[in-house]
């Protein structure tokens, strides 16, 4: 879905914990989001404290929100659906590549994880209290942390980096958003030669993730 047709989030005199329990109940449940610590994770974050406040009466709308220019939150289904399948949970090491204003890795932390929210740009992240945050290139990942039980990338990409996936954990996942030609294909398992073993489970819209397409190849 398209942000210029993003349904109204937002209902006058309604709390944002209204809005967000209503988000759990009507996106996440109704696509099979049935792990509690997912659940109570996504249900305890409040999605508008990571948003600029132009954003913040769409916080709990099914969308990606573009936070910056070309960096976008993935949809809360999105994030909550790869968060299951990674099989999120408390005492893990997580690392949230492209973290963007640390929305995901503050819904790792509520569920018990150790999260590390990666950005290229340290602003985007300024505002993240509580996080532990590091800065660097994006398709570096980040081996100083490593090695990780998850890995979740926050935005579609063309392949899971071969430097990032050599900080994965042994029987570690890797949670991502696939291109897929013209669709994303959300996938959580472990890698086998660089890519994730296990099927996709669902077609997504998941905005790109700057830094991880192929270099196009030329035709002759």
């Amino acid at each position: 879905m398209s942000i210029a047709t993003i349904p109204a989030a937002t209902h006058i005199g309604e709390s944002p914990s209204v809005l967000r329990h209503r988000m759990v109940q009507t996106q996440l449940q109704t696509v099979n989001v049935s792990d509690p610590v997912v659940l109570d994770a996504m249900g305890a974050v409040p999605r508008e404290d990571y948003l600029p406040a132009r954003l913040a009466g769409l916080a709990y709308a099914d969308a990606a929100l573009e936070v910056a220019p070309g960096r976008f939150l993935l949809p809360p289904m999105t994030l909550a659906l790869l968060l299951q399948h990674a099989d999120l949970a408390a005492g893990q090491r997580v690392l949230v590549v492209g973290a963007a204003t640390g929305y995901s890795a503050a819904v790792v932390k509520a569920a018990g994880a150790h999260a590390t929210a990666l950005e290229s740009e340290a602003a985007l992240l300024a505002g993240a209290a509580g996080l532990e945050k590091a800065t660097g290139p994006l398709a570096d990942g980040w081996p100083a942390g490593a090695p990780y039980d998850i890995i979740l990338f926050e935005g579609s990409i063309d392949a899971v980096p071969a430097a990032i996936g050599a900080q994965l954990k042994a029987g570690g996942r890797v949670a991502a958003v696939i291109h897929a030609g013209r669709v994303g294909k959300a996938m959580a398992g472990p890698l086998l030669e660089g890519r994730i073993a296990t099927p996709a489970f669902m077609e997504v819209a998941a905005k790109p993730l700057p830094g991880f397409a192929k270099p196009r190849e030329f035709a002759f």
